[in-house]
């Protein structure tokens, strides 16, 4: 479901941008194979660990992140896959959805705005872009 994710966001003028801890090639090359170099351009920002001093759960590459993009923190919605990037996005103050995976599904995401076991493609859509837009709305 994350290339569809993508899709549906530049569909919708949000920008976009990846946050990762690994290093800055490697992210690099996972996006454009996984999402194809279109959508790769499409991202505003792709920040990897090497350029930061502290990673997750430290909120650094977030705060760079918003930063980047110019937004406030209540305007970002972090995806992510592991209790440490949960910890991030909150202390960046951000809102954040979980998608689970084999590594860490045992993990607490008691704090996030959801958690999901994927994102999903038709017929199983389980996460759209509308979804992520109106968070801030359900936590009120």
């Amino acid at each position: 479901g994350v290339a569809r994710l993508v899709d549906e966001a530049l569909r919708a003028g949000v920008s976009l941008a990846i946050c990762s801890t690994s290093n800055e090639r490697a992210v690099k090359r996972l996006v454009e194979v996984m999402l194809g170099s279109e959508r790769m351009k499409a991202f505003a920002a792709i920040l990897a660990g090497d350029i930061v001093k502290k990673k997750k759960p430290d909120p650094e590459i977030y705060l760079l992140a918003r930063d980047r993009l110019g937004l406030d923190p209540r305007e970002c919605v972090v995806v992510e896959d592991s209790r440490s990037g949960l910890l991030a996005a909150r202390a960046a103050g951000m809102w954040c959805i979980v998608t689970t995976s084999t590594y860490t599904k045992g993990e607490d995401f008691s704090e996030a705005d959801g958690v999901y076991p994927e994102l999903g493609d038709p017929p199983n859509v389980l996460v759209r872009i509308q979804d992520l837009m109106n968070i801030g709305g359900r936590r009120g």
